[in-house]
């Protein structure tokens, strides 16, 4: 692809968007970087990465910035939906507010912002949408649904939008990690011991929850850098002909296999004992 397109990244602030960012303007691409908190992303104004104020939660400000790319730029080439987060816990215990506010980041925000930029890629007859989705979206965690509910519907939205772009010359791809060494895990930890405290789930909800804080927070642990999603992301971006998804991370591919091919008791047994 054309090395001075324009491309939206969300939740460029750190982690795999901020490195992400990173390699597309060494690259030569025009990145707008998406955050709550722009000033994290300073550091990369000398490649040339602008930073948008953007909150996936609030629309005004999603139009605002897909308005300020369109007023310096005229057109939007990729858009990188990247911001997400994820909410562990019992779905006995999650409050409703809680589940409603991790699928309102990590699907309504995204698909938002795709109904924002498309009447601009139909209009240029061209565009890439590359959804951020996980082996979440595919397999189910121990404690995991309300974040596997976001990540299959992700999925879901991102298979229909692929055939309904297709005739306007749009691409459409997801992005499956694995297990990525971010504070991702940290934070899904700290939402989990949050839910279980008090309820009948906390010993078991503790022992994950510190599981995953511990692995995702050892810089030795064998899960896999950003740079990882990142490269893989670029090459999404680079590719004439992208597939429509792409594995990438430590043991993505294996968990994918294992849960489509193992008997879902045995699957689901599995998943504790890892977790």
């Amino acid at each position: 692809m054309d090395t001075k397109q324009v491309i939206l990244i969300t939740g460029a602030s750190a982690g795999i968007g901020y490195q992400t960012a990173e390699l597309l303007a060494h690259k030569g691409y025009k990145v707008y970087g998406a955050a709550r908190h722009v000033e994290s992303l300073d550091a990369l104004k000398d490649l040339g990465v602008v930073g948008v104020t953007m909150d996936v939660t609030d629309d005004a400000s999603m139009e605002a910035g897909v308005k300020q790319i369109i007023d310096a730029e005229g057109r939007i080439d990729v858009l990188i939906n990247n911001a997400g987060y994820g909410s562990y816990g019992p779905i006995e215990e999650v409050p409703i507010a809680e589940a409603k506010r991790q699928l309102e980041v990590n699907v309504f925000g995204a698909m938002r912002l795709v109904q924002l930029v498309l009447p601009y890629m139909r209009a240029q007859k061209s565009g890439r949408i590359i959804n951020t989705s996980s082996i979440g979206g595919r397999i189910t965690t121990y404690f995991g649904g309300w974040y596997h509910a976001s990540k299959y519907a992700i999925e879901a939205l991102s298979n229909a939008l692929r055939m309904e772009l297709k005739d306007f010359g749009i691409d459409v791809v997801i992005i499956e990690p694995g297990g990525i060494r971010t504070e991702w895990g940290i934070i899904a930890g700290n939402h989990l011991k949050e839910t279980v405290k008090g309820t009948p789930y906390q010993t078991a909800g503790d022992k994950v929850a510190d599981n995953m804080i511990k692995m995702y927070s050892n810089p030795k642990s064998p899960m896999s850098n950003p740079i990882v999603v990142a490269k893989t992301m670029v090459k999404a971006v680079d590719k004439r002909n992208p597939k429509a998804r792409y594995v990438c991370g430590y043991m993505a591919k294996a968990i994918i296999w294992m849960g489509k091919w193992l008997p879902a008791k045995t699957f689901d047994n599995m998943m504790k004992k890892m977790m």
